[in-house]
């Protein structure tokens, strides 16, 4: 079965309004071919109604960074699920490592947020890595197998299938490092073992990608490894003709 490929951008804390709006616009001008990739960015809060509306009719669908697992309540700074479609959001992203190192995230919290994207009809783009003092310690399997059970507990099978899960070695976000093809290749071919243990349909059709430094000259090897369906960006995505690169990435025959 041909799994869809997947290329995200996560901005993090970039753009303005006025400069994410500027962004979008270059890079649907950029992409407006492009129909066998589902292309997706993720601004800040701030930005996502205006990206929204500059996104209309176009081949670029819109995600959240985060998203809390309460409906409504006393939790200032928070954001929900009901909020984040009513924007215009298709996708959230859930549990990205700066959220587990920084913001507390944990494997049960991270379960909440997967459901509760679900329930207010928006697909998570579920995170999920080792530190490198967990890769040299060698607990990356088990590390990463844990997050993955914890995050994808409870779902049933139709839910499961509609799930899309980026695998992201803390060490090299942000860092220039970007784990090799084969070491990418290797966590995500676990990824999908285990996924099929637990349901043989949705592991073939659940995108996995890859986060870490990703950038056009990269991207093409990564996209050729046979578990690797894509990528969630982080940097390059802040330029229009990177991003636009890495979305035009085609393997090796």
């Amino acid at each position: 079965m041909t799994r869809r490929r997947m290329i995200a951008g996560n901005w993090k804390l970039h753009k303005t309004v006025t400069e994410a709006v500027a962004l979008v616009r270059d890079l649907r001008r950029l992409v407006s071919q492009v129909r066998d990739c589902d292309i997706v960015v993720a601004p800040p809060y701030t930005a996502l109604y205006p990206v929204a509306k500059a996104l209309e009719d176009s081949n670029i669908k819109l995600s959240a960074q985060e998203m809390f697992y309460e409906d409504k309540g006393a939790f200032t700074g928070a954001v929900s699920g009901a909020m984040l479609n009513e924007v215009g959001c298709a996708y959230t992203i859930v549990a990205h490592s700066e959220r587990r190192q920084l913001f507390g995230e944990t494997l049960e919290s991270s379960n909440k947020r997967v459901k509760a994207a679900f329930k207010h009809g928006l697909i998570p783009i579920f995170c999920i890595g080792e530190t490198l003092a967990e890769r040299q310690a060698n607990q990356t399997m088990q590390v990463v197998a844990a997050q993955l059970d914890a995050g994808i507990a409870g779902l049933d099978s139709a839910t499961l299938k509609r799930l899309v899960v980026a695998y992201e070695p803390v060490w090299a976000i942000g860092t220039g490092v970007v784990a090799s093809p084969q070491q990418a290749q290797e966590v995500h071919r676990m990824i999908r073992e285990r996924l099929r243990a637990k349901d043989s349909g949705a592991a073939e059709v659940i995108p996995l990608l890859y986060g870490g430094s990703v950038k056009p000259d990269n991207a093409k090897e990564l996209l050729a490894q046979a578990d690797i369906d894509g990528a969630l960006v982080g940097g390059a995505s802040l330029e229009a003709e990177q991003f636009a690169a890495i979305v035009k990435a085609r393997p090796s025959a």
